[in-house]
């Protein structure tokens, strides 16, 4: 029994799956969070009912699945948020779905899966079609996609209240990300909102998301993936802009997730908020994800990179540390330190490989690139079928064996390999980038606001990117000049063999400068992007 419901839990393995097939029984899948309320008082109302959990031990096989511990299953069965309550065949096809269920809620849908199953079987299953028709439909890379992304952003722009959409309101940091390049207004007027409704005043971090349109009544769970992409958004907002409104939100999230999540050697995944009557304090899962630590490192690091602030250069330094040495090996990222953990997620190798560019960068840590080449190939040599990366093996109880090609994960990925094409020189990277983006091109169309970091990508294969050879060491008053260039797409390479000895050469396109003094290097960037 599990957070003391009075269900008799599996793990998420074959195991239970096969014991569905010799019983002959539908399978149950909670698929529930540390963070997430609504699971933890689903527990306590409907699982913790003694005719419910009866009803679930005889005649079900009932699995609840940590979904931060079991990403690719969170994505397959996921029915809009959690909990997502679940009923399967023993291979894994859907009977039924449903959010979060009270005890009556629960009655009926037993009694009607009961009921299918009894007439149907395994044929009551059905597999979902994003699963059973999984081939994006490719088309060219062309300016059009930024372009219909940049026009989804402005449509889309909620003028009154900053952000995008109604209700619930998301943060969507890479979506500000893409719109600190084309319309700036907007993304300031969606952080400044951002920074009203969902940044704890009180301890720092941002909460998940508003349930209002105006930003208001929060989810306060605070997640690190969330909390680091934010981080990521601010600092980024601060270097195009030089305000403190947006450096301090991001130093302050700093400050909480080492003071609420630091575990001694990287960042757990989430905290959620103190319960009404509960003295025991926050629920706090101290796991160190690889996906969310990653893309920490970027952040903290693309924050030190503007700042100079050693706070978050060091704890980077500390976490991709504990990256490499306990969740890398040959360039398969373990998901977190267990020995039945995920391997090869596309999300932690993606996540990786970004988090390795960003430290030769910052850092010059000439380690890094080995690493994230070594992670890139692997992902390559492994995910990347037909020109699209798979969210990870095709393998695994239920429907992991049935691939599935992220939209998010490939554009973290294609984002990652651009760098990596850049300071290596390698061609091979880009390539690959631009058939895992190419592969999502013809629906292109079809793409709303949610995704427009696919348009940055996008356009970054289609432009001449903008590239900083400092042939200095790192911290030198040119790398960090060159660090500042305001382009969040540019990639410095520390240490460079050429240009000269003290110079820095700027690069877009085939047309060069070459400087030497820090105040230069902005009227060499100007030059180059007029002509």
């Amino acid at each position: 029994m599990t957070d003391g419901t009075r269900v008799e839990w599996r793990e998420w393995d074959e195991a239970a799956f096969d014991e569905a097939r010799r019983r002959g029984a539908p399978v149950l899948l909670a698929l529930t969070a540390t963070w997430c309320g609504e699971c933890h008082e689903m527990d306590a109302r409907t699982y913790a009912e003694p005719r419910i959990a009866a009803n679930l031990n005889d005649g079900f096989v009932p699995v609840r699945v940590d979904v931060d511990r079991q990403p690719r299953v969170r994505e397959r069965y996921n029915v809009g948020g959690f909990p997502s309550t679940v009923f399967c065949t023993p291979d894994g096809e859907r009977i039924a779905s449903a959010g979060f269920l009270g005890p009556d809620g629960m009655r009926d849908v037993l009694d009607r899966v009961r009921e299918r199953w009894d007439t149907s079987g395994a044929d009551a299953g059905r597999i979902p079609r994003s699963l059973r028709d999984d081939r994006p439909p490719r088309g060219p890379v062309t300016d059009r996609i930024e372009e219909h992304l940049a026009g989804q952003v402005d449509g889309a722009f909620d003028e009154e209240f900053g952000g995008w959409g109604d209700a619930p309101k998301f943060p969507l940091p890479r979506t500000v990300e893409f719109a600190l390049k084309r319309d700036r207004a907007k993304a300031r007027q969606t952080l400044d909102a951002i920074t009203r409704g969902l940044f704890d005043e009180d301890a720092g971090g941002f909460f998940r998301y508003a349930r209002t349109r105006d930003w208001g009544d929060p989810d306060r769970a605070k997640l690190l993936a969330d909390n680091a992409a934010l981080v990521r958004a601010f600092a980024h907002a601060y270097c195009y802009t030089g305000e403190d409104a947006y450096r301090r939100p991001a130093d302050r999230t700093v400050e909480y997730l080492i003071d609420a999540l630091w575990n001694g050697s990287a960042f757990g995944g989430s905290q959620a908020p103190t319960e009404a009557g509960d003295d025991t304090g926050p629920r706090t899962d101290l796991t160190a994800f690889a996906d969310s630590n990653a893309l920490a490192v970027d952040a903290l690091l693309t924050l030190a990179a503007y700042t100079d602030a050693e706070r978050p250069r060091e704890y980077a330094r500390r976490t991709f540390s504990t990256l490499r040495s306990e969740l890398v090996d040959d360039g398969v990222v373990r998901h977190y330190a267990a020995p039945d953990a995920p391997t090869l997620v596309l999300a932690d190798q993606a996540w990786t490989v970004a988090a390795a560019t960003r430290a030769v960068q910052v850092l010059g840590d000439e380690d890094a690139l080995d690493l994230a080449r070594r992670v890139a190939d692997r992902a390559i040599e492994s995910l990347f079928d037909d020109g699209v990366f798979r969210d990870g093996p095709a393998e695994g109880p239920g429907l992991l064996d049935r691939a599935f090609h992220p939209l998010d994960g490939n554009v973290e990925m294609a984002d990652a390999l651009l760098d990596l094409a850049t300071l290596t020189g390698e061609e091979r990277y880009r390539e690959v980038a631009r058939d895992a983006v190419g592969a999502f091109a013809g629906a292109w169309d079809r793409l709303g606001v949610q995704v427009a970091g696919y348009g940055a990508v996008a356009a970054r294969l289609g432009r001449e990117g903008l590239s900083i050879r400092v042939a200095t060491d790192p911290g030198s008053d040119l790398h960090r000049a060159a660090l500042r260039v305001a382009d969040h797409e540019a990639v410095v390479r520390p240490r460079a063999p050429d240009p000269d000895p003290g110079t820095a050469r700027v690069t877009v396109g085939d047309r060069s400068r070459t400087v030497r003094a820090p105040a230069d290097l902005a009227a060499a960037v100007a030059d180059l992007a007029a002509e």
